[in-house]
């Protein structure tokens, strides 16, 4: 059996997730629960330790007491600023090294993910621990794209692949070709929030949700679940497109109950092919 699993903990449901697939293997584990991330109840009953973010000393020196030797970084992570951050010397010196240049999510995270390995850890993707939570290609409900979503999803994805070479957000919504906005440092949720307003009349828009080219996988692979149904429903969106193989799925049947209601498509599709309809369900 595969040794003590370490997971550092941030928001969302994916933690929980993780703990629930150790449970049910009977792999040991630890969570190192993040302080203002991880939700409290993620960690009742587990074994589990809060951290700051700027503890990474702290929370090293744990893991290497406890003999673990697998991590895995599971949940959405908000940037503190430098001020709140309050370093201990370990953090002090990752932030040294990498210096004043600014860094998009995914360099910053490669560098993470070197800087844990470096202690002697195997950093490991959350979906290697979850069997069934990528989609191949696909629509995974009832409802599918028309041909003017079809084109708002290839243009999403040509504006995602510019945007990926800066490293600059995953997500993108687009209306009858129009980019009402691209996701930044605030996430899917408040991208989704601020589309709502900007919406115009018509065939509602499309949420394209891509992992970059090259990504550092085992750290931040995009996620969707019933929430970001529920979300782009009040944003007046009609439909959502995660990359096939690439996208971890949430709760999938009750994200696809809450599509079908709403009358929302979600389509997994092939962002190199640019085939968005291959696959799927009428």
């Amino acid at each position: 059996m595969a040794g003590k699993l370490g997971i550092i903990a941030g928001g969302g449901a994916l933690p929980q997730l993780l703990i629930d697939a150790c449970r049910a293997s009977g792999r040991e584990f630890h969570v190192f629960a993040l302080e203002g991330q991880a939700a409290g109840g993620t960690v009742d009953g587990v074994p589990h330790d809060w951290f700051r973010l700027g503890q990474a000393g702290a929370a090293l020196k744990l893991a290497q007491a406890l003999d673990i030797r697998e991590v895995v970084l599971a949940g959405s992570v908000d940037r503190p600023s430098l001020s709140s951050l309050r370093p201990d010397w370990k953090t002090l010196s990752f932030l040294m090294r990498i210096g004043r240049k600014g860094f998009g999510d995914d360099g910053l995270l490669r560098r993470i993910v070197a800087a844990i390995e470096e202690e002697g850890f195997t950093v490991i993707g959350a979906d290697s621990l979850l069997d069934g939570m990528k989609p191949a290609a696909g629509c995974l409900g009832r409802h599918r794209p028309d041909a003017d979503a079809e084109a708002d999803i290839e243009r999403g994805l040509s504006v995602l692949a510019a945007l990926g070479a800066a490293d600059i957000g995953q997500a993108v919504v687009v209306q009858q070709g129009m980019v009402l906005g691209v996701e930044a440092i605030e996430g899917t949720d408040a991208l989704l929030a601020r589309c709502g307003a900007l919406k115009r009349e018509g065939a509602g828009g499309v949420l394209v949700k891509l992992a970059k080219r090259n990504q550092e996988t085992r750290a931040d692979l995009p996620t969707i679940g019933p929430e970001t149904v529920r979300r782009a429903a009040a944003a007046g969106l009609r439909g959502i497109a995660v990359g096939a193989d690439t996208t971890i799925v949430l709760g999938r049947d009750e994200l696809v109950r809450l599509a079908d209601e709403a009358g929302l498509f979600v389509i997994a599709v092939d962002p190199i092919a640019l085939d968005p309809i291959a696959g799927g369900a009428e």
